[in-house]
């Protein structure tokens, strides 16, 4: 029953992981867009935006905490009242984040900083339709890299995923050959091509690595304990972008900007503060998922959102639906289907397996 409980929970953080990070997802690269178009410049400012909202985590943390102490209370009262052994007292343990998990954390955190800059500079360089190729190269990366770090397995029906999802991004990046803006120089263009795929391969790893993490950490994981991760690796990955901005001069640069950007200095400071919450979801239903279920699965979820961004492109800003856009969508739409018509039947498989045969299957496991 116990177990049947905990495969509902996982579910359900599934789902709601999946939603916060298909709202930073498509959210995200809109408002850097936005950022971008209307007269904002400053690559760090924007690096630092898709993290410096990790307090938003504290929130969750706080409540958690106060509610792992109250059970723990009830527990110690409850085994007063019933004379019960102290040794039974083990479940009123609070699991802490070991040194371990803060140092690995730390590493993913600094990697995750240096991604940022990698991605904001993409941006602020390409085209977004030539920005497909961050999210279609990534998810090659993060196969690859899920395969040698954490033994994925891959049926023929994620593999099918894979490259139709793959297909896809880069039939819509395609369209690109032609689109460099009017006025920007052919170095700095090959330079944020260079450097969009630099931010994919690096982040097709900091997934797999989260979920190396995972599974190398000698005690429970549970979803508090990632969100202490994530509070951990987004400061630090605040912290290198904060390093970079102070280096630049970016924050002594924000109040001159915010008097000529085009949408007025109000809606400048809303769009940084709405950048930095959309952008902290992103991150926080990245590794949500990597938890609930894999880093392949965050990855594929990352991947089908793209055609979703490129709609809200043409509704928000006016941008043309063209047939490469509508390739890409219905190749991802059918990628889709191709991994959850496996998961499925993989799943009902595993459920319709014997005990005995289970016991077989994870033996013969490496």
């Amino acid at each position: 029953m116990e177990t049947q409980l905990n495969s509902r929970m996982k579910k359900f953080l599934l789902v709601i992981n999946c939603i916060i990070l298909a709202i930073g997802n498509c959210g995200g690269p809109l408002i850097t867009r936005l950022y971008f178009i209307k007269g904002g410049a400053r690559i760090w400012l924007s690096s630092w935006l898709q993290t410096v909202a990790w307090p938003i985590v504290l929130i969750p943390l706080t409540i958690s905490y106060f509610n792992r102490r109250r059970e723990s209370r009830d527990k110690i009262l409850s085994m007063v009242q019933n004379n019960s052994n102290n040794d039974n007292n083990d479940n009123t343990k609070v699991i802490l984040m070991t040194p371990l998990i803060f140092v690995a954390s730390i590493g993913i955190g600094v990697l995750t900083g240096v991604d940022n800059y990698l991605y904001a500079y993409g941006v602020a360089k390409l085209p977004v339709s030539t920005s497909a190729l961050v999210i279609a190269s990534q998810l090659a990366f993060t196969a690859a890299f899920a395969f040698l770090l954490v033994k994925q397995k891959f049926s023929a029906y994620s593999i099918n995923s894979i490259f139709l999802l793959t297909l896809g991004a880069v039939v819509l990046a395609l369209h690109a050959n032609g689109d460099r803006p009017n006025g920007e120089p052919k170095r700095e263009y090959v330079l944020g091509f260079i450097m969009t795929l630099g931010a994919a391969a690096l982040y097709g790893l900091i997934l797999p690595l989260f979920e190396l993490l995972y599974k190398k950490a000698k005690q429970d994981i549970t979803y508090t304990l990632v969100l202490e991760i994530q509070a951990v690796y987004c400061f630090f990955a605040t912290g290198v972008c904060t390093t970079g901005m102070i280096i630049n001069k970016d924050f002594q640069a924000m109040s001159r900007e915010a008097k000529t950007f085009e949408l007025g200095e109000g809606r400048y400071y809303i769009i940084i503060i709405w950048s930095a919450i959309i952008w902290q979801c992103f991150f926080l239903g990245a590794i949500g998922v990597v938890f609930s279920s894999s880093s392949l699965v965050s990855g594929i979820l990352i991947t089908v959102l793209l055609p979703v961004t490129e709609i809200l492109g043409v509704v928000f800003y006016g941008e043309k639906f063209t047939a490469e856009k509508g390739v890409s969508l219905v190749l991802s739409i059918w990628g889709f289907i191709s991994y959850l018509y496996g998961d499925t039947k993989s799943s009902k498989k595993t459920k319709n397996q014997s005990p005995e045969q289970e016991m077989i299957d994870k033996i013969c496991t490496p």
